[in-house]
């Protein structure tokens, strides 16, 4: 790969493509909805992919699956998407959050603008790691009420009751009509975004910590080689997530977003690289181009075999949204 295009730019090249996928995506589904509400003549295909933006009924449906093997027939693209994600941050860390995630593209950008401005810092740590455990008790919660606290019954009557069927519209008018609490929040996580480094991946984001976890068993690690090292700390520097790299022989960090920066940053050729399991070398690169790999791979697979497009036929939308969605 050309010596010009650092790890730094390749990230910010595939994140800048999923974001204006994402808005292509949300374009596409307003004049879904335009016409599910009888606002305009012109039908348009719903896009499944807009059900990315569903984590929660992803998780209901993941727990359906377990439990009765029912793939969901309402937002089946978002349980695909779902799986493909955890197969991604198993095999190439968490290459959603670095990579694919808009958010984490927005996040990037602040970081960045934060780092220019001699900002951006991560906390000690006595403030940090308590604030960790915040995306993981999000995570506990979420994961206590789906698998736990709901019956495989109120799962099942939930995934196909009016408010799951119209989740996805309800999502779009956060963007559309965000009120003024929302703005709030948002102008606030932007503002902190710029003095501490990816503050709601870092401290908030339960969907990367449950990639975390799955990362952190994974294969693929940044190994340093502590003989070419020269201890000069750019690495961590450089790490968006504020690991310590220069500390470790092996990053399996479950903050760790295989972005390579710390392979960008480091002056000694093939110091740090990515390993799986310790013994295989792989370009900086190949986690990258696996990960969105895997995401087109499981779509493809998905398309095959229906499990992307809803069971819903569009006329059925057409009398739900109406019936249940009231968008001020």
């Amino acid at each position: 790969m050309n010596k010009q295009i650092t790890p730094a730019r390749f990230r910010l090249a595939i994140q800048l493509v999923f974001t204006l996928f994402c808005v292509y995506v949300g374009f596409r589904f307003a004049a879904f909805l335009s016409w599910a509400l009888g606002e305009s003549t012109e039908y348009v295909a719903r896009p499944g992919a807009v059900e990315g933006f569903l984590p929660i009924s992803a998780l209901l449906g993941f727990r359906q699956l377990l439990s009765e093997g029912i793939w969901d027939v309402v937002h089946p693209a978002g349980l695909t998407i779902f799986l493909a994600l955890i197969v991604m941050a198993f095999l190439f860390r968490k290459g959603f959050c670095g990579y694919i995630c808009p958010v984490g593209f927005i996040s990037n950008l602040f970081e960045r603008i934060g780092r220019k401005m001699h900002l951006a810092i991560i906390p000690h740590k006595w403030i940090d790691y308590p604030l960790m455990t915040l995306k993981y008790g999000l995570l506990g919660f979420f994961a206590y009420i789906v698998f736990f606290s709901m019956s495989i019954r109120s799962v099942g009557e939930f995934m196909t009751g009016p408010y799951n069927v119209v989740a996805d519209a309800k999502m779009l008018a956060l963007f559309t009509n965000p009120t003024a609490m929302t703005m709030m929040v948002l102008l606030v996580l932007a503002a902190l975004s710029i003095v501490i480094r990816n503050v709601w991946c870092r401290y908030l984001c339960p969907y990367g910590a449950l990639l975390g976890l799955f990362a952190w068993f994974g294969p693929t690690a940044i190994a340093r080689d502590e003989t070419t090292c020269i201890d000069c700390g750019k690495c961590t520097k450089g790490c968006p997530s504020g690991i310590t790299v220069h500390e470790k022989m092996i990053v399996r960090s479950p903050e760790c977003i295989g972005c390579a920066e710390c392979i960008g940053n480091c002056p000694v050729d093939d110091c740090l690289s990515f390993s799986v399991y310790k013994r295989v070398k792989i370009p900086w690169f190949a986690v990258g181009i696996g990960a969105v790999a895997i995401l087109l791979g499981f779509y493809l697979w998905a398309k095959m075999t229906s499990h992307w497009d809803p069971s819903v036929p569009a006329e059925m939308f057409r009398k739900i949204y109406p019936m249940f969605l009231k968008i001020s």
